[in-house]
């Protein structure tokens, strides 16, 4: 047990909690003397629990992800067809 030293939590509960049921942010010392609310520190927390678990990568690779299995499979089966091609016109 560590005596002596108190710290500020930010607790965050997990929309689906499959795997897990919480996040805890430890609050920098510094941060309450900066102006910041309490609500502004757990905006900041969901913000960051929210970006983590989608991954935020971008509109991009969200369309990368939630393409089907077929186009998967078809686009694989057309590099396939590519490299066949090149390698029996060469």
């Amino acid at each position: 047990m560590v005596k002596g030293i108190s710290r500020r939590v930010v607790v965050v509960d997990s929309p689906d909690q499959r795997f897990f049921e919480q996040a805890i942010f430890i609050v920098r010392n510094d941060a309450a003397g900066e102006g910041v609310t309490a609500r502004d520190l757990v905006e900041e927390a969901r913000r960051v629990a929210r970006n983590y678990a989608v991954g935020d990568h971008g509109r991009f690779s969200r369309a990368w992800r939630e393409l089907s299995p077929a186009v998967y499979t078809m686009m694989g089966a057309a590099g396939i067809g590519l490299v066949w091609l090149t390698v029996a016109l060469v």
